[in-house]
């Protein structure tokens, strides 16, 4: 079995990013620049926010960090991301998920200026997504696409299924799956989905976002195939993915570890949409000059 770990394709993309950086930022005379907003005090999510800080610095984004308490209110949270959304040291804004109840997700979402959603989830650019126009592209799928490039698959006409069906993995990687620069054939599944492992037994990769520790067991899947795990989870025994990697590695031609698979690359992914948000900036500073 080929173990598909992120860390040295984290490294290339991210080399990737800096280096870009580097060529261009003299023209504008600064470094691309993130926002970075944690509402509440979550330790995943702090976490989350520092292994991201961190990653900025290593390739040259300037980071900004806005850590507001719990009780924040909606108004005065939307009232900051516009304030971002018109400054020009700020390309990309992202608001670090999930919020605290009491705050809507969506309306806080859609206050971020499309061009710097380097999460790619507003829906003007998950709209485009489904058009198959450009746009920015939510972090976990683009991260993972550009893992599977890496190690050179090609997906044209194979069978994909994707477990789970969430705005932020399972339903963009479908439709990223389902571009036609891409052209797999894709089954989106989830809880109601009927005879389930009689339709992963069909496919040639399983990309796996659904939260269940293990479920993924080597009876559900061919001889062969290629499993993504997107999901961690934190359990008795420590982070596992979706996916019983014991019980399928023997079994499959491929598979992403958890910890070290797709995480590391969601972060880097967040990078290069830093980047192009960036770059999408200074056409505009170019159009003012």
């Amino acid at each position: 079995m080929l173990l598909l770990e992120g860390k040295s394709v984290s490294k290339a993309l991210r080399a990737n990013v800096r280096n870009e950086i580097e060529m261009l930022k003299s023209k504008v005379k600064r470094a691309p620049g993130l926002a970075v907003i944690l509402v509440g005090e979550d330790p995943a999510s702090q976490v989350y926010v520092r292994n991201k800080e961190k990653a900025c610095e290593e390739v040259g984004i300037v980071s900004y960090s806005y850590r507001l308490p719990a009780d924040m209110g909606q108004k005065e949270l939307i009232k900051l991301i516009k304030e971002l959304n018109e400054n020009d040291e700020i390309d990309g804004i992202l608001l670090q998920l999930p919020l605290p109840k009491g705050l809507d997700t969506q309306a806080c979402l859609q206050a971020i200026d499309p061009r710097k959603d380097v999460d790619g989830l507003h829906p003007e650019n998950q709209g485009r997504l489904a058009l198959g126009l450009p746009a920015l592209r939510p972090c976990t799928p683009a991260g993972t696409l550009f893992l599977l490039d890496y190690y050179q698959y090609d997906l044209e006409g194979k069978n994909c299924v994707v477990l789970g069906r969430s705005p932020l993995v399972g339903r963009p990687l479908a439709m990223m799956l389902n571009d036609r620069n891409i052209n797999a054939t894709v089954t989106m599944c989830h809880s109601k989905t009927k005879n389930l492992a009689e339709i992963c037994r069909q496919a040639d990769f399983i990309f796996l976002a659904i939260g269940v520790p293990k479920f993924l067991k080597a009876d559900m899947v061919k001889k062969d195939a290629v499993i993504v795990d997107i999901g961690i989870n934190r359990t008795d025994e420590g982070l596992c993915g979706d996916a019983d990697f014991k019980d399928l590695e023997n079994k499959v031609a491929g598979m992403t570890p958890v910890p070290g698979g797709i995480g590391l690359m969601t972060i880097s992914q967040l990078l290069e949409n830093t980047l192009e948000a960036w770059k999408l900036h200074m056409d505009v500073f170019k159009a003012e000059a």
